[in-house]
Parts: structure tokens; C-alpha cells; sequence
């Protein structure tokens, strides 16, 4: 019974993860489909790009509570489940990811794929709702990522790897409530947005990954454009 009622759990999670907040936010606000903006995804990055600086942020707020919710709800239901408390936000993510309500099909009407986001809020909201003050340290720690290096993947990225640094040191300091099945949670997660990431990190090999003009690596990316523009002889 209890095996049916943590699947039951893990397939909430998936659900409630598989909501497309971004396509909806965006949709209300300008009427376009935010999967053939940018890069297509769902989440905050892309509504933001599509709909400006408030539909992003609302979108961001409410896929990091697609991952609170669902581990939130596995806590209450099964207390002492500890593998199902990271089991349902990891399926939030894969919800987020690759969204039951958002297949895409070729013209031969033949499914091809599962669209979504990259995962990184509904991460955020998974460490959250594992031990909340957790977001006292990655958000500010992701924000200094994300205003320094510009990144949206790069970001986007080190949630996971902040979320191992923070539960592995409260597991190696013996605090109450610390589990190495969070650590386990915060190296899963790496490992699946690195996967959605695939291309993004391809780019970042390659240095031709999109910055963000607002962070300070964008400030200086377009103060040294003009200077290298100047530079280039005139052949004419």
C-alpha cells in the first residue's frame, strides 16, 4: 500500500512539474506561444526574452513552487519516506523538462518530443522544500552567478551545484535533519539539468553561447565591441 501511495506521490510531482507556467504567463500577456521564442523553452529565461522582466519573474516564481509543492506534499504524506522526498522534486523537474501537456509532433502527425524548460527553478523549489532556508543561499549565490558571468545556462547549472555544496555540508557537520539523501538529490539534479543543458554547454565549448547584456561580463562584452570594431583595417 505504501509502495502505491510514494508512486502516487512521484507521479504528482511529475504533474505539477509538467504545468507550463511560462507558456501561460506569456500567452496572457502578449498572445504569443513562447516555444518559438529564443531558444523555446518554458521557463523564466524565455519569458523573460518574449515578455519582458515581470512575466520572467513570475514565471521563476511559480516553477520554484512546482517544486516546493510536490516535496512538501511527499513530507506530509510520508514522513519518513526519505528516498520519495527526492523522488518527487526530481519528477517535478522532469515535469518541467519534458511536459505531458506539451508534446510536439512532426507534419506526419508522429510524436516527437516532450517540450519544456531546463529545469533549474523547479530545482531551486525541490532544495527549498527539502530544508527552506536553503534558498537563502543558492538564490544568492545563482544571482551572483547570473549578474557576473551572464550565463542563463551557467546559472541555471550551479543550482544543482549548490544545492550538493550546502546539504553536503550540513550533512558533514551533523545538523538536524541532514541526510545524504538530499546530497543524492543535489547530484541527481546536476546531472539532469546538465542534460537539458546539452546544446548550451556545447556553446559555452565553443564560446558562443548567448550573454545577458545586464550582467557585468555583458557590460563588458559591448564596451570592448566598438574598441575591436576600431581595429579592424579598412580595406577599402
Amino acid at each position: 500500500m505504501q509502495l502505491l501511495i510514494d508512486s502516487g506521490l512521484v507521479l504528482l510531482g511529475y504533474l505539477l512539474g509538467s504545468i507550463p507556467f511560462g507558456l501561460l504567463v506569456v500567452k496572457f500577456k502578449t498572445g504569443k506561444d513562447i516555444r518559438t521564442v529564443e531558444s523555446g523553452r518554458t521557463g523564466g529565461t524565455n519569458a523573460f526574452r518574449a515578455a519582458g522582466f515581470g512575466a520572467g519573474l513570475l514565471t521563476a516564481i511559480l516553477d520554484v513552487l512546482k517544486g516546493t509543492v510536490a516535496t512538501w506534499i511527499a513530507l506530509r504524506v510520508n514522513p519518513d519516506g526519505h528516498w520519495v522526498h527526492i523522488l518527487t522534486p526530481l519528477a517535478a523537474i522532469l515535469g518541467h523538462n519534458y511536459s505531458i501537456y506539451l508534446p510536439e509532433f512532426d507534419e506526419n502527425h508522429r510524436f516527437v518530443r516532450l517540450r519544456g524548460g531546463a529545469g533549474g527553478a523547479p530545482a531551486l523549489g525541490g532544495a527549498i522544500g527539502l530544508w527552506w532556508p536553503s534558498v537563502l543561499i543558492i538564490l544568492p549565490l545563482g544571482a551572483l552567478v547570473f549578474f557576473t558571468l551572464g550565463y542563463a545556462s551557467v546559472t541555471t547549472l550551479s543550482v544543482g551545484l549548490f544545492a550538493i555544496i550546502v546539504f553536503l555540508i550540513r550533512v558533514l557537520i551533523h545538523a538536524p535533519g541532514a541526510s545524504w539523501f538530499d546530497v543524492a538529490y543535489g547530484i541527481i539534479t546536476l546531472l539532469l539539468l546538465a542534460w537539458a543543458l546539452r546544446p548550451n554547454i556545447k556553446k559555452l565549448i565553443n564560446g558562443t553561447e548567448r550573454v545577458v547584456s545586464i550582467s557585468l561580463h555583458g557590460k563588458l562584452r559591448e564596451q570592448r565591441e566598438p574598441q575591436n570594431q576600431a581595429k579592424v583595417p579598412d580595406t577599402k
